[in-house]
C-alpha cells in the first residue's frame, strides 16, 4: 500500500493542475445539484418490527388517511385570572380565532374546543387543534405567519395562547459558535506549522471536502428522504476528520523535507506513511458509521451511510488534493523546525546558527516520563476516567418532546399549560389498537380491551373505541397521569401489551399500543437491545483491522479497552451535564431531562471510529521506529517525539469543532457536539497520551508479538512504509507511473 500511495502522492504534485480541477469540477456539480434539487421534507421516522411501528402500518390499512403525515397545532388558550374560558367574550374570541385558522390554503380542520370537548374541568384552559395538508418542514411561510397572527390576535383580545406541535417546526440553527470552532482551528493549525500558508492547506480541503459531501446530502435530501441533521452530523465529522487527516499528511511532508529529500519526493513519502495511517484510520470511522445500520432504523442508518461517505471523500482530499496544493505551495511550506519569519522563524534561525543545542520537545519528555512510571500514570488514568464515568450508572433514555424546549418558546409554554389544564399525561396520549378481525365478536373484544385499561393504575382517562367501516378495528385513546418521558408512563404502556396479551387468548383480538409516546419508549428499547451486538460487530472488525495494521494482537485489544473507558467517561460528563444539570448555565443547556436515547450507541459509533484515529497516529510511528530497530521503549519516545505534537493538534482542532455544535438550537445536535468533544479530549489526552503508553512500557516486547502462523496469513500492508526504503535516493520516476494511476 506504502508503494501505491507514494507513487499517487508524487502523480498528484506533478499533475496538481489535474488533480484541483476535478475537486473542483466534484464541488461545483454537487453544488449546482444542491441548489436545484426540489426542497427535502421533513424525513419519516419508523422503527421497523417494533409494536408500535406494527400499529402504525395497521391503521393506515384500517383507516385510510387517518396516519397522513401532515403537521399539527394546538393553540392553546387560557382565561385571565378570575375569569373562565366559557364566559362570553373569552368564547367569542376563542370561536373567532378558530375561524381564522380554518380559513388558510393548507389546513385540513381546525377543531372547536367548545364542540371537541377541549375546556379543562375548571374551564380556565382550552385548546383549538388544527390539521395541515403538509409537514411541518414543507408547511409554507404564510400558514405560519397566519397561525401565529391569529394566536397573536387573541392575546390582544386578553387571553393568553401559546403553540404547540409540530407545524412551527424550523431548521435547526448552529449559532456563531460553529465559526469560532473553525477560527480556534485555523490558530491552532498555524502554531502547529509556524506557517500561514502550511496552515491553511487542511482548512482549504477539509471545506472542499464538507461542500461536497453535504451538497451532495442536499441534492440527494428530498430523494432519499434525509433530515436536516443528517448533513448537520455529516459536517461536524467531516470538518473534524478532514482538518485532521490532512494535518497529518501536511506534517509528515515537513518532516521529510527537513530530512532533505526533494519536495516532490518528500509529498510522496507523506502520502505512502502518513496516507496509510490516513486511510486506515478513515476505514475505521466509515466501519462505525456504517455499522449503525444494523440496528434497524431507517433513520439512524441514513445519517450514518451520509456522515461515512463525508468522510471517504475527506480520505480522498487527503491522499490527493493535498499533495496537489503542496505542489502550488512550493517554497512556501517550510521543513519542520522552520518557521516564517512573521512567526518567530528569524529567531530560531539565529538561535541554530549560535550552535546552540536543540532541547527535547514536549513529547519527547512527557513519553520518557511516562516510560520512567508507567504504573503511576496507568493507575492514575484509569482512576480518572472511572470517576468521571460514574454518572452514567444514572442514565435516563427517553426522546425530546416540548416538554424539553426551552421556557423561553412557546411550544414549550403551550405544553405547561396543557399540563396545568389537563394533567402531564395530555401531553403524551396513548393509541391502543384493537384488531378484532379474527374475533367472533370484535365489539364485546374492544369492550374487554376498554374494561382492562381502565383498571390499570396511572390512566386518567380512557376515551369511548371508534372503529373503521368494516368494524374490525377501533381505537382507543388512553390518558396517562404522568408526563410522557416518565417511568411510570412507560410502566402503563407494558401493563397495556401484558393485559393485551390475555386478552388475545380469550378473544382472539390483538391488542397494540402506539403513538408518540409507545413510539419513543420502543425506539429506546430497541437501540438498547442493538447496543451490544452494535459494539461486537464495530470492534471486531476495527479489531482486525488493527491487527493487520500493527501485526500485533494486545495492541488492537489495549486500543479497544482504551475505548470502553474513554466513551463511559463521556457518557458520564453528558449525564452529568444534560440530566443532572452541572454547567448547565455555562453551556446554554436551559433544560435538563432525559438523555437522547441514540446517544450511547451513536458514541460508541463515532467515537471508536475517532478515536482509533489517534492509536493509528501515534502508534504508527512507534511501530514504525520498532520495526526499524529501535527498543520497545526507545520506540515509545520516538513515536511521542513526531507524533505527540500533531496528535495534540489534531485533538485540540477536533474538539473546537465538535465544541462549535454546541452553539446549535436543537437540542439532539448540542448534545451530540459536547459529547463527540468530551470524549475526544479523554481518549485524545488520558487514553492516547497516557495510558497508552505506559501499557506498552510495561508490556515490552510483548505489545507486538504475533503468532507466526497468523503472521504468514495476514497480507502486508507496509504501513511503516518499509517498502519505500528501497526508492531512497530515486528521484525519477517509472515514465508509465502517471497513465497506471490514471487508469486506477
Amino acid at each position: 500500500m506504502a508503494t501505491f500511495l507514494y507513487k499517487l502522492g508524487r502523480f498528484a504534485f506533478r499533475r496538481r493542475h489535474f488533480v484541483a480541477l476535478i475537486w473542483v469540477a466534484l464541488l461545483t456539480l454537487a453544488g449546482v445539484g444542491a441548489a436545484s434539487a426540489p426542497a427535502a421534507g421533513s424525513s419519516s421516522f419508523s422503527i421497523p418490527g417494533t409494536e408500535a411501528q406494527k400499529a402504525f402500518d395497521l391503521l393506515e390499512q384500517r383507516f385510510p388517511g387517518m396516519s397522513a403525515d401532515g403537521a399539527t397545532a394546538r393553540v392553546v388558550f387560557k382565561a385571565p385570572s378570575g375569569e373562565k374560558m366559557t364566559d362570553a367574550d373569552n368564547k367569542a374570541t376563542v370561536e373567532k380565532t378558530v375561524k381564522e385558522l380554518s380559513d388558510g390554503s393548507e389546513v385540513v380542520s381546525a377543531a372547536d374546543p367548545f364542540k371537541a370537548n377541549a375546556v379543562s374541568k375548571d374551564g380556565t384552559v382550552a385548546y383549538a387543534s388544527v390539521k395541515y395538508k403538509v409537514s411541518g418542514m414543507e408547511l409554507e411561510d404564510a400558514s405560519k405567519d397566519a397561525l401565529e397572527a391569529a394566536a397573536q390576535d387573541a392575546r390582544d383580545a386578553g387571553l393568553t395562547v401559546e403553540i404547540g406541535g409540530d407545524a412551527l417546526t424550523a431548521v435547526p440553527e448552529t449559532g456563531a459558535t460553529e465559526v469560532i470552532g473553525i477560527a480556534i482551528a485555523a490558530v491552532v493549525l498555524v502554531i502547529t506549522f509556524g506557517s500561514l500558508i502550511a496552515a491553511g492547506l487542511p482548512l482549504l480541503t477539509a471545506l472542499i471536502g464538507v461542500g461536497i459531501g453535504v451538497s451532495t446530502i442536499t441534492a440527494l435530501a428530498n430523494a432519499l428522504d434525509l433530515g436536516s441533521t443528517t448533513s448537520t452530523l455529516a459536517m461536524m465529522i467531516g470538518l473534524a476528520v478532514g482538518i485532521d487527516y490532512a494535518l497529518f499528511i501536511v506534517s509528515r511532508y515537513r518532516a521529510e523535507l527537513a530530512e532533505g529529500r526533494e519536495r516532490e519526493d518528500a509529498a510522496g513519502r507523506a502520502v505512502g506513511t502518513a496516507g496509510s495511517a490516513v486511510v486506515f484510520a478513515g476505514l475505521t470511522v466509515v466501519i462505525a458509521l456504517v455499522g449503525l445500520s444494523v440496528v434497524n432504523i431507517p433513520m439512524l442508518t441514513k445519517m450514518g451511510i451520509a456522515a461515512a461517505g463525508t468522510v471517504a471523500i475527506a480520505v480522498l482530499i487527503a491522499l490527493t488534493m493535498i499533495p496537489a496544493l503542496l505542489g502550488y505551495a512550493g517554497r512556501k511550506v517550510q521543513p519542520a523546525g522552520k518557521k516564517s519569519k512573521l512567526l518567530g522563524g528569524g529567531r530560531a534561525a539565529k538561535k541554530a546558527a549560535s550552535g546552540a543545542a536543540a532541547k527535547p520537545n514536549m513529547g519527547t519528555r512527557w513519553a520518557s516520563f511516562v516510560v520512567r512510571r508507567p504504573v503511576a500514570i496507568l493507575l492514575l488514568g484509569v482512576v480518572g476516567l472511572g470517576a468521571a464515568a460514574l454518572p452514567a450508572t444514572s442514565l435516563e433514555l427517553g426522546l425530546p418532546d416540548d416538554g424539553s424546549q426551552p421556557t423561553s418558546t412557546t411550544q414549550r409554554r403551550a405544553y405547561d399549560l396543557l399540563s396545568e389544564g389537563f394533567g402531564p399525561g395530555f401531553n403524551g396520549p396513548l393509541m391502543v389498537v384493537v384488531d378484532a378481525e379474527s374475533s367472533d365478536s370484535p365489539k364485546a373484544a374492544v369492550t374487554k380491551v376498554t374494561d382492562e385499561i381502565k383498571g390499570l393504575k396511572d390512566v386518567v382517562t380512557v376515551t369511548p373505541a371508534t372503529y373503521n367501516k368494516a368494524g374490525d378495528t377501533a381505537t382507543i385513546t388512553v390518558i396517562p397521569d404522568s408526563k410522557p418521558s416518565s417511568v411510570t408512563t412507560e410502566d402503563l404502556v407494558h401493563g397495556i401489551r401484558d393485559a393485551g396479551t390475555e386478552i388475545k387468548a380469550d378473544t382472539d383480538a390483538k391488542v397494540l399500543v402506539t403513538g408518540s409516546t409507545a413510539m419513543n419508549i420502543d425506539f429506546s428499547q430497541k437501540l438498547n437491545d442493538a447496543l451490544l451486538p452494535y459494539l461486537a460487530l464495530v470492534v471486531g472488525l476495527a479489531f482486525l483491522l488493527l491487527i493487520v495494521v500493527f501485526r500485533s494482537i494486545l495492541v488492537p485489544l489495549k486500543a479497544a479497552l482504551g475505548f470502553l473507558l474513554s466513551v463511559m467517561a463521556a457518557l458520564g460528563a453528558v449525564v452529568a451535564v444534560f440530566q443532572w444539570g452541572w454547567l448547565a448555565g455555562l453551556l446554554g443547556v436551559e433544560e435538563t431531562g432525559p438523555i437522547m436515547s441514540m446517544m450511547p450507541i451513536f458514541m460508541v459509533g463515532v467515537v471508536f471510529g475517532l478515536a482509533m484515529d489517534y492509536e493509528v497516529f501515534l502508534v504508527t510511528r512507534m511501530r514504525e521506529a520498532h520495526v526499524h530497530g529501535e527498543t520497545p521503549s526507545q520506540a515509545i519516545v520516538t513515536g511521542f517525539k513526531h507524533g505527540a505534537r500533531v496528535v495534540t493538534a489534531a485533538a485540540v482542532i477536533m474538539i473546537a469543532v465538535f465544541s462549535g455544535f454546541i452553539g446549535s438550537s436543537e437540542s439532539m445536535i448540542k448534545m451530540i457536539g459536547f459529547g463527540l468533544a468530551i470524549a475526544v479530549f479523554f481518549d485524545a489526552f488520558v487514553v492516547r497520551m497516557a495510558i497508552v503508553p505506559a501499557v506498552l512500557a510495561l508490556l515490552g516486547k510483548k505489545a507486538w508479538w504475533l503468532p507466526k502462523w497468523l503472521d504468514r496469513a495476514l497480507p502486508n500492508v507496509d504501513v511503516e512504509g518499509e517498502g519505500l526504503r528501497a526508492l531512497d535516493g530515486s528521484k525519477d520516476t517509472d515514465p508509465d507511473e502517471d497513465r497506471e494511476l490514471v487508469r486506477a
